[in-house]
């Protein structure tokens, strides 16, 4: 008997013990594997720019691979659908911008998310500007050139965005709005398509984020004519006009932030969180955004949700008083 005993008690220490390693492998500390970040748009704008170097800096924190996983097109519905549909466990993240959480409830009236509902802000990366550029050979040079420009020949000319919706849609037609402009919008799947046939002169002229213009701009391949923002920003832009400067009023900027799907636990989004602040008070990451001509915006979850909140109900006014409805 002692020795069917002592089997038994074999079999089932050998049971527990597979039990206890794995709810020890459960315990082990965020991240433990990879990482992905949804982009839910193509390489090349600021969304992508940016998650690519706070991923670059996380696997070196983290000693854990972050790997940024671009998923475009439909005005970022589908990258962010898939986001909502991930396991919440903290492995997969999403970049949450103006355009896809600010503007799209508006735009949308069936969108098939909910931002603060489906999603746990995490915290907003940066801030910045948005600029109108033109190929060399358009033939205005100052936003008052390009305001004079359109009233004499308005429907001739054309600007291209990032696609329907995008904080560079919405804020190219808020400026045609108040400066009483027609020019035809020309929607692209993505900053980076956009740019490339701007470069190529088969578009005259773009509203884009500074940090995925600026190399352009910088040896001339393109010009600047005005920033978004209300007041001139810091160098290497310093010298790019606001479109306030001539549009008394105007005031627009992009963001793009960190989210996660809702059931994710407050300890990794907590944890998620202070990693990513940290990096953004690290001297050498603020270089590289201030090389952009963009800022770094760090806040708390609770900070971010508001944020949010507050650009959501912002763009449902422009939304509404431009008439602006998907695909156009």
């Amino acid at each position: 008997m002692s020795k069917l005993i002592t089997r038994r008690g074999a079999v089932a220490l050998g049971v527990a013990a597979p039990l206890i390693a794995t709810g020890a492998a459960a315990q082990a500390p965020y991240p433990s594997k990879t990482v992905r970040i949804i982009v839910p748009f193509p390489p090349g704008q600021a969304a992508d720019i940016f998650a690519r170097l706070m991923a670059e800096r996380l696997t070196d924190l983290w000693k854990q691979q972050v790997i940024v996983d671009n998923k475009g097109g439909g005005g970022g519905i589908p990258g962010v659908e898939a986001g909502r549909a991930a396991t919440p466990d903290g492995y997969t993240l999403l970049i949450a911008t103006s355009g896809t959480f600010g503007v799209n409830p508006s735009l949308y009236p069936d969108l098939p998310y909910r931002p603060l509902v489906d999603f746990k802000p995490i915290t907003n990366i940066i801030r910045g500007p948005l600029v109108i550029v033109a190929h060399p050979s358009f033939p205005a040079s100052t936003v008052a050139e390009l305001i004079e420009l359109a009233r004499k020949e308005p429907g001739k000319h054309s600007y291209a965005s990032a696609g329907p919706g995008t904080a560079q849609h919405l804020s190219m037609e808020l400026f045609k709005l108040m400066a009483k402009l027609d020019i035809v919008h020309i929607p692209y799947k993505g900053s980076g398509p956009a740019m490339a046939d701007l470069l190529g002169g088969h578009v005259k002229l773009m509203m884009d984020s500074t940090a995925s213009s600026l190399s352009a701009i910088r040896d001339g391949r393109i010009k600047a004519l005005g920033v978004t923002t209300a007041k001139r920003v810091p160098a290497p832009l310093d010298k790019v006009p606001s479109i306030g400067e001539t549009v008394p009023g105007y005031d627009s900027a992009g963001w793009s932030g960190l989210v996660a799907p809702a059931k994710t636990p407050d300890e990794i989004v907590n944890k998620v969180n202070a990693d990513l602040v940290a990096l953004m008070r690290d001297p050498a990451v603020l270089r590289q955004f201030e090389e952009r001509a963009t800022l770094a915006d760090p806040l708390t979850p609770a900070q971010f949700a508001a944020f949010i909140a507050k650009d959501m109900a912002t763009w449902a006014e422009v939304v509404k008083a431009t008439g602006t409805k998907p695909g156009n």
